[in-house]
């Protein structure tokens, strides 16, 4: 329940307090079919950017074509560092609009924005045309990651959080198996003419975003967003359909929820109040999450977009047949966060995030070796790819989870989006354009050394949550970080 309390503002004008149990009751919730519907709906986000980056990464040589777009390894990887940097516009405009007008707006108008820059990226017919299109599509990606993130992490129950946002993230790898399977047959030229396969590969995103729309309809406002912004009476009903969802769906009454606290809602938090508090008392959390951000951005954006130009560069693989080599990657990359997920949650964050960028970081160093040593073929290094990254995706997905979990909730959206914008803006925009010359040398030791240069960021990521890390396990979001309004 939520009761009104009276409390004075700092500026002097009386306002009301209000005592809510709504964090208690989400969190006591069984999982039921309400949340596996609330992970479809939301967490189709990563698997549409998984479809995104590996359709451009598999079509890329196709894309080199005289009877394509002419594009070269270097404006290669500059389509890629466009997307990035669109994701990271649309990840900072989302997430102040999250924070400040709720979560459930902002991921419908994100979709939509999503859904006009792939379809328009199928019509490209030069570079520049294709890189503002991405631009768009990015964008569009980059607004779901803090409204998505943010609702996932205050509707689902505490004692699942770890696992689901690590499973979650890591579906990424599913939608990039869908892109590598369709690649393979859109890219045949036997079947279809190689300027009209690549364009169709676009609107297999465009049809899965468009069905996603009718799924986000079952999803509910988070209750903890409502409560702090002044609309006590839209929680407590969020709050009971909530519940009548999971008692139906579970047919058993629902235990008691225990604890509560005082918030002083206001319809807005102020840029300077989130700033205070993420420069402030949340400092050392500010740093963790920016070493570990840009560790794996740097990491994933550098290889996967680039992982074509490789193997036809130093392989001579087959355009049409890269994905075939891209697809045992995705599959390595989502049974990772899938199989050591719950560890999260039993093992604990600290033990689990430290280890898993650590056992990244030493096989990065190896393959980087062997790879600048010659020794190395396409099938073995695809192999060596699968066994780093089942361990590097559950890192990835992990940095995150630690955003998201470690800063208050007035602020949770806007964080993740600067701390996403901030390690893609310089890993993840960086890396392709790097990785993308590199492969362009032809030189294996320069591309070997840009595999050691991402293996000291994870290594560096590692050390990071060492020192800095947080159990944040089965723990609620509030005594994790206790939100700025029950402050007053």
């Amino acid at each position: 329940m939520s009761e009104a309390v009276s409390s004075m503002q700092p500026n002097g004008q009386a306002a009301s307090a209000v005592r809510t149990d709504i964090p208690a009751r989400l969190d006591r919730l069984p999982w039921s079919r309400f949340h596996l519907l609330l992970v479809v709906a939301l967490g189709i986000t990563w698997i549409l950017d998984g479809l995104e980056v590996t359709i451009v990464g598999s079509i890329g040589p196709v894309l080199q074509n005289a009877n394509t777009l002419r594009l070269s390894s270097a404006q290669l990887g500059a389509i890629a560092s466009f997307y990035v940097i669109g994701a990271v516009v649309g990840a900072l405009l989302s997430g102040w609009a999250t924070d400040r007008h709720g979560r459930r707006r902002i991921f419908y108008l994100t979709l939509c924005v999503y859904l006009a820059g792939v379809l328009l990226s199928a019509l490209s017919w030069n570079f520049w045309s294709f890189a503002i299109f991405r631009v768009i599509t990015g964008i569009g990606i980059g607004g779901e990651y803090s409204a998505v993130n943010s609702a996932i992490d205050e509707l689902i129950p505490a004692r699942y959080r770890g696992r689901i946002d690590l499973i979650v993230n890591g579906s990424f790898w599913l939608g990039a198996l869908a892109g590598a399977g369709a690649s393979v047959l859109i890219l045949n030229p036997r079947w279809l003419a190689p300027d009209i396969g690549w364009r169709l590969g676009f609107a297999v995103g465009g049809i899965i975003g468009l069905a996603v729309l009718l799924l986000r309809r079952w999803v509910p406002e988070s209750p903890r967003w409502l409560i702090t912004h002044c609309r006590t009476a839209q929680a407590q009903q969020a709050m009971q359909t909530i519940e009548q969802r999971v008692a139906s769906s579970t047919r058993h009454a629902l235990a008691a929820a225990e604890g509560d606290f005082v918030v002083h809602p206001r319809k807005v938090f102020g840029l300077a109040i989130i700033l205070k508090s993420s420069l402030g008392r949340n400092r050392n959390r500010s740093i963790l999450s920016l070493v570990l951000m840009v560790g794996q951005a740097f990491l994933y954006n550098g290889v996967f977009f680039t992982y074509g130009l490789v193997l036809t560069h130093f392989y001579a693989v087959p355009a049409p047949r890269v994905g075939l080599y891209v697809l045992p990657l995705t599959v390595g990359n989502f049974i990772g966060p899938l199989l050591l997920g719950p560890l999260f949650d039993t093992i604990g964050r600290k033990k689990m995030i430290c280890g898993t960028f650590t056992v990244s970081a030493v096989l990065l160093f190896i393959i980087a070796a062997l790879f600048s040593a010659g020794v190395l073929t396409a099938v073995t290094q695809t192999v060596a790819w699968m066994v780093i990254f089942f361990f590097a995706s559950a890192a990835a997905s992990s940095a995150y989870l630690t955003v998201s979990e470690l800063f208050p909730l007035e602020t949770r959206a806007l964080a993740i989006a600067v701390f996403y914008a901030l390690g893609t803006g310089i890993g993840g925009s960086l890396a392709p354009l790097l990785f993308g010359w590199l492969a362009g040398t032809g030189s294996s030791t320069l591309v070997s050394a840009g595999y050691a240069v991402a293996a000291v960021l994870m290594l560096a990521a590692a050390l990071a949550e060492l020192k800095l890390g947080v159990n944040a396990e089965r723990r609620s979001l509030e005594s994790i970080s206790e939100p700025l309004s029950s402050a007053g």
